[in-house]
């Protein structure tokens, strides 16, 4: 991502958390807030005026509706709409749950200003945001244990270009994009899949029939 300001809402029923996050989120010069809500009903009604909103900062336990539900109607309703749970709950039940109703990233409500910017900058530029609560294979159990990982046209394209001798700068080349860009398929392939080199990406492409060699 750029330095583009970031279009944020913040959905959580805590008052003095809501408007104290809120505030502390304004100091960053790529962050702003345009709307609070304090459930999932509440947001309904307020994203109608805000529509361009681009990262949901939710809660989980909320009355009326909870952040699954709310996270499961913006997925539906607004699907370029991306999610950050931000949570006191770190069980993995939460997580999960999060997870599969589709947001990208899990942080807990603990952590620091700074540490939310680079979730929320993580999320922005791929998509997904990594930590300690959230793992690459956190990200792709969906429904089941053997939920298969979705992987996007580019993707499939990089992982193809990963099995020849191009260097990741070539590869960025053929498929006419940014040395950045491709780096970005590569890091979303590895927290997809766990894996942490080229070799791994390629093994896993032949073994399940993405790669043609």
């Amino acid at each position: 991502m750029q330095n583009a300001v970031v279009s944020i809402a913040i959905v959580d029923d805590h008052t003095l958390f809501r408007s104290g996050l809120a505030s502390l989120l304004e100091e960053f010069d790529e962050i702003e807030v345009v709307f609070e809500a304090i459930n999932g009903v509440d947001l309904q009604t307020k994203i109608k005026t805000h529509p361009d909103v681009e990262l949901i900062l939710m809660d989980i336990s909320m009355p009326v509706m909870d952040g699954y539900a709310a996270t499961k109607w913006i997925k539906e309703e607004y699907p370029n709409v991306n999610v950050l749970a931000l949570s006191m709950l770190e069980d993995e039940k939460a997580i999960i749950g999060m997870l599969k109703a589709g947001a990208g990233g899990y942080m807990l409500k603990e952590s620091t200003p700074s540490d939310l910017l680079i979730a929320i900058k993580a999320i922005m530029d791929k998509g997904f945001y990594v930590n300690e609560l959230v793992s690459g294979r956190l990200l792709v159990a969906l429904k089941d244990g053997d939920a298969k990982p979705i992987f996007t046209a580019r993707e499939l394209s990089f992982l193809q270009h990963c099995s020849t001798e191009l260097t990741y700068k070539e590869i960025a080349d053929q498929m006419n994009v940014s040395p950045r860009t491709v780096d970005n398929y590569r890091e979303s392939l590895f927290a997809k899949l766990n894996i942490k080199s080229r070799t791994g990406l390629v093994v896993y492409g032949i073994k399940n029939n993405l790669v043609t060699i």
